[in-house]
Formats: structure tokens, sequence, C-alpha cells
């Protein structure tokens, strides 16, 4: 292990020279106080560590890994990070044994928040004696890596080493770690994590725009260089984003579009800060730009739903009005991977022909008082959407139900936002956030019995550290804690069934992003499951299903995230078919099965012809079945 002269540690970290430490480890000297490093995973590889599994590589990871938010607070270049092919692989990292010399061990973690199963033991005689698991616990979550340390003092004298495990394949199921020493000192209490010096920060492009159209048009790379557009009219923020920019205009592979209609006629300001002149090729226009045939391009789906441009990851603020069944999802318009989080929004009368509108909310407003009025303070994590049919709030306007979206702000807390004019516009609630805790992605629910309603949402209250979490209301503005089911992570659902089809036997069922669900009562405040353990309803890469809030005909509906690669597109991932969840009694008790939706069928060609024996090659493939993004056209 190193030792770290700490009076030139704090002037190495002031300069950006993490890897410097090794050098200052040979040239001076040491006191009783000085920090040793027990690993910086700054080396091309894990050294005499011990690797099981695939999650964790070869090596060190060098910051943020495809398809990952952004992660920040490690030290130096290097640091471990088992999203390496995203969060579905396991396995463990185990450092050679060492002596406890201090009081304290000091550690950088951060990522998933699965107790026992994304976390770091310290193993003395082989068991592990004290663990510490990634604080995914901020509102939106976060990838930020933030100080912790164990107290060693009662060890001091024995053999030890770390174990840094990743045993979760579901959301969040990875760990990043950086910086594990032995100290004198505890760290303090999850301070600003250190980061170093950065590069420079590209120059700013700046430029007015006539709005002639209803877009907002600019050039993104599949490989781009992330940069920041920031989009004014007059004082008012209207759009705030990072974009992969591509270094010039050779290297566009798709035109990505930002809604403008409001401000037709008007000035708009542009600031693109990118390593390129980007700026210049931005524009205003009534059209969409496409280099590839839109909907036939070589990957798009053809029944299953799946966004014009752009990432897209989580289901959000499904629901049904006036005719018109209401999706959402969390969307970056501006690239290829996870980044900026707004919501998506496209509509259908049927679930399987879908028209995409505006984006319904917008991110990164900040503390911008004259902001658009669907813009939060941070990135607008997932969450649900319902009607308020009863006008609670009393935002209705007119004759028009009013349409509620509950979302996580991140930084902020869980928000909401309304639509008095069937979803066309969306105006940020000026009371956010209305609950505010350690967790998020909360789904609204109506309780009809005890009108008021309900909110399960994953949280991290004490002592579980993974809850469904249920708060209640009765105008959707002031919400009390009521209870907490242990053993549930991210995108939290709640619904009631009728088992076997009979109205007068109904159970309620819970469940979370892995499909993992239980099955029980619930009073309008607490769950409470009726067996051990819980089932699973589908597997796969499909992941954070929701379903559709006040149903016009009492089915439930869910559609999930089909994690699904679109290399070389100009939009990746897509969306599940919709399914009929239903229960049914079984040897085992009731189960819960997914169907798709009798909808689908309208797909089918009347007269359909068999064929059989029929070779199929690259020349004679099958020909493609009927395009349910047709409508979008």
């Amino acid at each position: 292990m190193k030792k770290v002269n700490p009076m030139k540690k704090d002037r190495l970290f002031a300069s950006g020279l993490a890897f410097a430490l090794c050098a200052v480890a040979i040239t001076s000297p040491a006191s009783a106080s000085d920090d040793i490093l027990i690993n910086d995973f700054e080396a091309a590889d894990y050294g005499g560590w011990k690797t099981a599994g695939k999650a964790f590589g070869t090596a060190p990871a060098k910051g943020t890994l495809g398809g990952q938010m952004e992660v920040t607070g490690f030290q130096g270049q290097g640091l471990v990070n088992t999203f390496l092919g995203g969060d579905g692989p396991t396995g463990s990292l185990t450092s050679p044994e060492f002596t406890i010399e201090r009081d304290y061990i000091k550690f950088l973690i951060g990522g998933g928040g699965h107790q026992g199963k994304t976390c770091m033991h310290l193993l003395v005689a082989g068991k592990a004696v004290l663990s510490a698991t990634g604080p995914n616990t901020e509102p939106g979550g976060s990838e930020a890596l933030h100080w912790e340390s164990w107290d060693v003092k009662k060890h001091k004298g024995s053999k030890a080493a770390i174990q840094i495990v990743d045993d979760a394949s579901g959301g969040w199921g990875h760990i990043n770690v950086d910086q594990i020493v032995q100290s004198d000192t505890a760290a303090k209490k999850r301070p600003p994590a250190f980061k170093p010096a950065q590069a420079p920060p590209p120059p700013e492009n700046a430029r007015e725009i006539k709005i002639t159209g209803k877009y907002l048009i600019f050039p993104v790379s599949n490989k781009g260089q992330r940069g920041r557009l920031t989009v004014k009219v007059g004082d008012q923020l209207v759009h705030s984003l990072n974009c992969d920019f591509p270094p010039d205009k050779d290297a566009i592979d798709w035109w990505a579009w930002l809604d403008m209609s409001e401000y037709v006629g008007k000035t708009a300001s542009i600031s693109a800060k990118a390593a390129s002149d980007v700026a210049a090729l931005i524009e205003s226009g009534s059209q969409i730009r496409h280099l590839q045939p839109l909907y036939d391009e070589a990957l798009r789906p053809q029944f299953h739903m799946s966004q014009m441009r752009g990432w897209n990851n989580d289901p959000n603020g499904m629901c049904y009005a006036d005719g018109q069944y209401h999706f959402f999802w969390q969307s970056n318009p501006a690239g290829f991977s996870w980044q900026n989080m707004y919501w998506g929004h496209a509509t259908s009368p049927d679930m399987v022909h879908w028209t995409e509108q505006t984006h319904a909310l917008r991110p990164f407003g900040g503390q911008v008082a004259n902001r658009h009025p669907s813009m939060a303070v941070g990135e607008c994590f997932s969450g649900s959407g319902n009607v308020d049919v009863n006008n609670t709030a009393g935002w209705q306007k007119g004759k028009d139900k009013t349409m509620v979206l509950a979302f996580t702000d991140t930084g902020c807390g869980e928000s909401l936002a309304y639509s008095t004019d069937r979803g066309k516009s969306w105006t940020y609630y000026e009371g956010n956030p209305v609950i505010k805790h350690n967790g998020r992605d909360p789904k609204l629910v109506w309780y009809e019995p005890g009108q008021h309603w309900v909110i399960a949402l994953f949280d991290d209250r004490a002592p579980y550290g993974g809850n469904i979490s249920f708060y209640t209301s009765k105008d959707l503005k002031q919400w009390a804690y009521s209870s907490s089911v242990p053993g549930y992570h991210e995108c939290a659902e709640l619904f009631e069934l009728p088992v076997d089809g009979n109205p007068a036997n109904k159970k309620w069922v819970i469940f979370a992003g892995d499909a993992r669900y239980a099955i029980g009562n619930f009073d309008g405040k607490k769950f409470t499951p009726e067996h051990q353990g819980k089932h699973q309803v589908h597997w796969g890469p499909y992941y954070a299903s929701q379903c559709f809030s006040h149903p016009p005909d009492g089915r439930v509906v869910q559609i999930g995230w089909a994690q699904i690669g679109m290399p070389g597109m100009p939009f990746n991932q897509t969306f599940s078919v919709p399914t009929e969840l239903t229960l049914h009694t079984t040897a085992a008790g009731p189960r819960m099965f997914a169907y798709p939706i009798k909808e689908l069928a309208q797909l089918r060609k009347p007269n359909p012809q068999a064929v059989s024996n029929k070779a199929l090659t690259a020349r004679a493939p099958p020909r493609r079945p009927c395009c349910a993004s047709e409508a979008m056209r």
C-alpha cells in the first residue's frame, strides 16, 4: 500500500494532478498520521485484485461508460464502475490482504443503492464485518461518488481485505468506487465530492434567429462532442439542454428539433457551447429535417411505439383522457445516449397507432424566475399521470378535466405539472416539490373508497434502504407519509385486479422496475402482502413498465422500456407492445399474466396465406408487416 503525505495532497489535488500521488509516496517519508492508500484505480489494470464475473471487466473504468448518466466525484482518471455493458452483468472485485493500521478506512462510493448487492465489504477472517452501499438516494438518483468511512479501531492490527460486489441486475444494478485509503480521520458525511481540474470549457457561439416555423433544427452526431444549447426569447428561458454536436458539417448523423411554436414571428437568442461553430448550422423551420426516410429506417420497430428522434428510456405518465391514450417517456431529443430527460409525449385512440406530440416537460430551468411554464428545476425523471376528475386541486378551466403529471424533479423533489387543455400544454406547479424525500418515481393513483390520492414511490427510508412508500392527499398539493413496504427499488406500480375476472374478488398488486410483484390488500394507506417473497411477470430486456391510469374499460395495460440498442440510427431504444395484466388462480396461488392487447389484431392483414417449406435468405427475406407507426407519417 502507498502512503500519502497530507501536506502535499491538497496542493496536488488543487492542481488536478491526482496521478502524482504515487510519486509523492516514493519521495516523501511518511509520518504516523499519513493516509495509507489502498487503491486509487489509476493503474492500467487491477493489479493484485481478483475479479469474478463480468461486471468489473479487466481494468478500472475511465469515467462514464456507454449509456450511463454522467459519473462525477471520482479523483484522477480511473475508478471502479460496474456499468460495463449496462446494469445486467454481475461480479466481484477482491483486494489482496492488508493489515489495518489506521482508525478509519475512507473511500468514495456511488451508483446503485441495493443493500448487500451493490456494495463494498471489509472482510476480516473472510467475513464481512462492515459494508457500504452506493448512495443512490438523492431525488432523481445520482451517479456522483461521495465520501464515506468505516470506523475500524477495533480491527487495528488485523489482516483484512476489501471486496466490491455487484450482485444486482435491475435498475441501478451497478456500483462506483474510488480512492480507498486508511486514515486517522473519518470522512465528513458526504461533502461535495472533489472534482479534478477540467479541460477548458468549449467556446460559446451565440447568434439570434428569427423564428419562422414551429421547429428549431440543429445537427447531432452519434459520436458527437458534448455541448450546451440554451434558447431564450426576450428574457424568458425556453430550452436548456446538453447536445451531442458534430465536430463539423460532414459528421452530422441526424437532425434534432425543439418546439418553438409559441414564438413564431419572434427572435430567439441561441447560445451553443461547442468545440465547433455549430451555432451557424442551427435553423428555424416548419419542417423536420431527415437524412433517412422517417419511420422506415433500417432498424425502426414496425409495431412497437418508438420516438421519432433521440434516446428513450422509461415509460411515464400513461393515462386515458377524453378518448385518447396519452403516453409519455424519458426522452433525450439531442443525442443517441441517456441525457437531458425531457418528457416525450404521444397520443393514440387504440394504444397501437401513435402520433408524437410536442415534449410535455422540459429540464434544466434551475432557479430562473422567467422560464417556460413546462420547465422543471432539474431533470424530469420518471413518474406517472392521471386525470383529476373531481377537480380536487382546483385547476380545472372550462369543462375539460385537468390532466396531472407526477414526476421527480432532480435536486428538487416529487413534483406536479398539469394541463387544462387536454395535454396540449403543461404548467409546472408553483408549489413544487409536493414531497421531498430520498427517492423518486411517483405513481399517482386515485383511491376511490377513501376519496383521496395516493402516491407510491421508491423511498430510501430507514431501516430498509429500499421501499415502496405510500403518501396520501385530498387535493394533490398537501401530502402525508402513510407506510412503506421494504424490498423494492425504482419505478413503483400500484393497481387492483379481479381474480379470474371476478369483480367480487379483487386483489391489489405492487411491483417495481424489475417486474417482481406482490399480491395483497391495500386500504388506501398501507399495503399488506398475502404471501412471502415476490413473483415475476416477465423477464428479458424489458424494464420500468407502467400501466395506464383512468382506463375507459377497467383494463390494466402496461408498456415497458425495451432496452434494445439501435446502432447507427437517429433514434435509440424502444418500447414493448402493450400487454393486458390479469390475475388467475393457479396451483401455486394467484399469479399475474400478461397478454398482448386485443387491439393489436387490427394489424393483421385479411385473408392470411400460409407458406411452408420456403427457405428464407438475404435475397428473399419475409415481407415486413404493416407498420403501426404509419399514422405518424
